[in-house]
C-alpha cells in the first residue's frame, strides 16, 4: 500500500507542478513580453524625438548611427514615400527580411503606431510616424537577449521546483502511506488473530481519531463483544458435550464427506473395535449393515428418518436411526440404542411362552387323564385311586420342577440374575429325568453312573436337560436300548450320555436339530420342535457343552460336558 499510495501522491504533484510550471511559463514570457514592448517603444519614442531634431538640423545619417550604437536599436528612417533617408543606423540588420518590418512602415506612413513582438523570437518591430518632414516614418528593430534569457532561467527554476515538489510529494505519500498501512497492519492482524480464534490481541486506536482510529476502536469493541460471545458459547458447548456424553444412545455427527464431526462415549462404546475420530472416515463396524449407505441417504434433498436394525452377534443387538441432514444444514446425526437387553428379554418371553407350552403339556395330560380316570370311578377302586393319585402327585412335583427350571433359564436368558450354580449328584438326576417315561415294548433303558458322581450345576435345570434328552431318545426308538450313563472325564469334568438305537439323524439334520421349530423328518412328528432347543439353552445356561454323533441306522448319541463339582464342595 505505501508505494502505490506514494505513487498517487507523486503523480498528483507531478501534475499540480506541471499545471503550475506551465502556467507560470506563460504568465512570465507575457510579462516579459510586454515589458520588453514597453522598453523597445519607449527607446523607439526617444529616439524619434532626437531623429526629429536631427532632421531639422541636417544632422540625420550622424545622428542615426549615434542612437543605434547607443540604444542597441536598429533604425530605419523613410520618407512619405517608403524611400529610406539614410543606410546610417541598421546596425547589420537588413530591413524587409521579416514581413512585421513592411507592416509596421506601412502603419507609420499611415500616420499610426505600430509596435509588435514576434512570437517564439526576441525580434521586436516598432514604427512610428515622423512629423518632420510631415508624412515620413521610422521603424525600429531590436533584440531582447537578456529578457529571453531571463524567461528560460525562470523556466528552468519553475522546471527545478515542479521535480522538487513531485519528490516532496512522493516522500510525503510515502509517510503517509507508511503511517496508515502501520495502522491498518495493527487492524489486519487484530483481525486475523480475530480470525484464528484468539481474542486477547487488544487493539489501540493511537491517538488520532480520524476514520482509521475510529475503525481501530469500533474493531476492538467488537473483539471484545466476540470474546464475551465465545466465552459463553465455549461454556454452553461444554455442557452440551458433558450432557452429550451422558446419553445413553450413541450419537454420530456426520460431515457431507461422511467424515465423523463428532461422537460421543455411548457411540464410542459401541464402535468399541472401529476408531470414531473427529474428520476421519465413517467406520464399518458390522460386515451385514453398511451404516454409510444409510449416511449417505441422509444427505439426499427429499431425505427422511430412516431405521434399521443389526444383530453382529447374539447378544448384542442396536437399533439405528438416521435423521437427514435439514434445508442447508451441514451435518446428519445417527442414533443408535443398544437395545440388547430389551431384545434379550422379549426373546426370553417369548422363548420362555413356547418352553412352557411345550414342557408343561405333558405332566398337565398325564394329570387331566388321571382326574378323568378317577372321576369316572377308579376312585371307587382303592388300589387304582391311590395309583391315580400317586401319578397326580408325581406330575405335580415335575410340574414345579419345570416351572423352577423355565424361569431359571429365561432369568439367565435375560441376564436378569447370574444363574447359582452348586454341587449337583447326578444319579439322582438321571433316576428323576427317567421317572414316568414308558419306552416301546422291545425297548430297554439303561442307567450307569457312580452314586458320588457330582457336577456343578443347577439341579432343574439339570433335571430338564436328561429328561429331554431321554424322552427325545424314548420317541425314537422301537427296538434296542437307551442307555443314560454318566462318568467322570478327568478332574473337572464330567460327561452325561444319552444313547439310542433309534434310526439316527441324517448328516444335513445334525447342525440344526438344537434349533427352534425344527424336527428331523425321522419318527413321529409330535410337538414343536422345543425339546433339543430347551437342552441346548439350558446347557449353555450352566457353562457346559453338548455333543451330537449320529449316522443312519446307527443310533444317537448325545454328550453333555460340565464342570465337575470340587469333593470338598460336594
Amino acid at each position: 500500500m505505501r508505494w502505490w499510495l506514494a505513487l498517487v501522491f507523486a503523480a498528483i504533484a507531478a501534475v499540480t507542478a506541471i499545471a503550475v510550471a506551465e502556467v507560470l511559463t506563460q504568465r512570465t514570457r507575457s510579462v516579459l513580453s510586454n515589458r520588453a514592448e514597453e522598453l523597445a517603444t519607449g527607446s523607439s519614442v526617444v529616439a524619434a524625438r532626437q531623429i526629429t531634431a536631427a532632421w531639422e538640423q541636417g544632422d540625420l545619417s550622424r545622428t542615426l548611427a549615434v542612437l543605434a550604437a547607443g540604444r542597441r536599436l536598429s533604425l530605419f528612417a523613410f520618407d512619405r514615400e517608403g524611400r529610406p533617408l539614410s543606410p546610417e543606423g541598421g546596425r547589420g540588420v537588413e530591413f524587409g527580411s521579416d514581413p512585421l518590418d513592411r507592416q509596421a512602415l506601412a502603419r507609420a506612413l499611415s500616420g499610426r503606431r505600430f509596435v509588435e513582438h514576434e512570437t517564439g523570437h526576441d525580434r521586436i518591430v516598432v514604427g512610428l510616424p515622423l512629423r518632420v518632414p510631415r508624412g515620413a516614418a521610422l521603424v525600429t528593430i531590436s533584440f531582447r537577449k537578456d529578457l529571453v534569457a531571463e524567461a528560460g532561467l525562470l523556466h528552468a527554476e519553475i522546471l527545478r521546483a515542479a521535480g522538487l515538489a513531485v519528490l516532496v510529494g512522493a516522500l510525503v505519500g510515502l509517510l503517509v502511506a507508511v503511517v496508515i498501512a502501520s495502522r491498518l497492519r495493527r487492524i489486519a492482524s487484530t483481525a486475523a488473530a480475530i480470525e484464528a480464534g484468539s481474542f486477547d490481541t487488544e487493539l489501540q486506536p493511537g491517538v488520532l481519531h480520524d476514520e482509521v482510529g475510529r475503525l481501530a476502536e469500533t474493531i476492538d469493541r467488537m473483539r471484545g463483544r466476540l470474546r464475551e460471545s465465545f466465552a459463553a458459547l465455549e461454556s454452553e458447548r461444554n455442557r452440551l458435550r458433558t450432557l452429550f456424553d451422558q446419553l445413553q444412545e450413541g450419537v454420530i455427527a456426520v460431515n457431507p464427506d461422511l467424515s465423523v464431526a463428532l461422537a460421543n462415549g455411548a457411540a464410542r462404546r459401541i464402535f468399541a473395535g472401529s476408531a470414531l475420530v473427529e474428520g476421519e472416515p465413517l467406520p464399518e463396524p458390522w460386515p451385514q449393515f453398511e451404516i454409510g449407505r444409510l449416511a449417505r441417504v441422509m444427505f439426499d434433498e427429499d431425505a427422511g428418518v430412516s431405521q434399521a436394525r443389526v444383530t453382529p452377534d447374539p447378544d448384542h443387538t442396536y437399533a439405528i436411526v438416521g435423521i437427514p441432514a435439514g434445508y442447508g444444514a451441514p451435518i446428519g446425526l445417527i442414533v443408535v440404542s443398544d437395545v440388547s437387553a430389551r431384545e434379550r428379554r422379549e426373546r426370553a418371553e417369548r422363548e420362555f411362552v413356547a418352553n412352557a407350552a411345550h414342557e408343561l403339556r405333558t405332566p398337565l395330560a398325564a394329570i387331566a387323564n388321571a382326574v378323568e380316570a378317577l372321576q369316572l370311578g377308579a376312585k371307587e377302586e382303592p388300589e387304582d385311586r391311590d395309583r391315580f393319585l400317586a401319578l397326580i402327585d408325581r406330575q405335580t412335583t415335575r410340574l414345579g420342577r419345570l416351572v423352577r427350571a423355565l424361569l431359571a433359564l429365561a432369568r439367565t436368558q435375560t441376564r436378569q440374575e447370574t444363574l447359582a450354580l452348586g454341587p449337583v449328584p447326578l444319579r439322582p438326576v438321571i433316576d428323576q429325568a427317567i421317572d414316568g417315561i414308558e419306552p416301546a415294548e422291545d425297548v430297554e433303558i439303561e442307567v450307569s453312573c457312580p452314586a458320588s458322581l457330582t457336577a456343578l450345576g443347577q439341579r432343574s435345570l439339570l433335571e430338564q436337560v436328561v429328561a429331554n434328552l431321554a424322552t427325545n431318545a424314548v420317541k425314537h426308538t422301537r427296538h434296542g436300548k437307551v442307555v443314560l450313563a454318566a462318568d467322570r472325564v478327568d478332574a473337572d469334568t464330567v460327561q452325561i450320555l444319552v444313547g439310542d438305537t433309534g434310526p439316527g439323524i441324517p448328516p444335513g439334520d445334525q447342525d440344526r436339530i438344537f434349533d427352534r421349530f425344527y424336527q428331523s423328518g425321522n419318527g413321529r412328528q409330535e410337538g414343536f420342535g422345543l425339546g433339543l432347543a430347551i437342552v441346548r439353552e439350558a446347557v449353555q445356561a450352566l457353562g457346559g457343552t453338548i455333543e451330537v454323533d449320529s449316522a443312519p441306522q446307527r443310533g444317537t448319541v448325545v454328550r453333555v460336558t460340565l464342570a465337575a463339582a470340587r469333593p470338598e464342595a460336594a
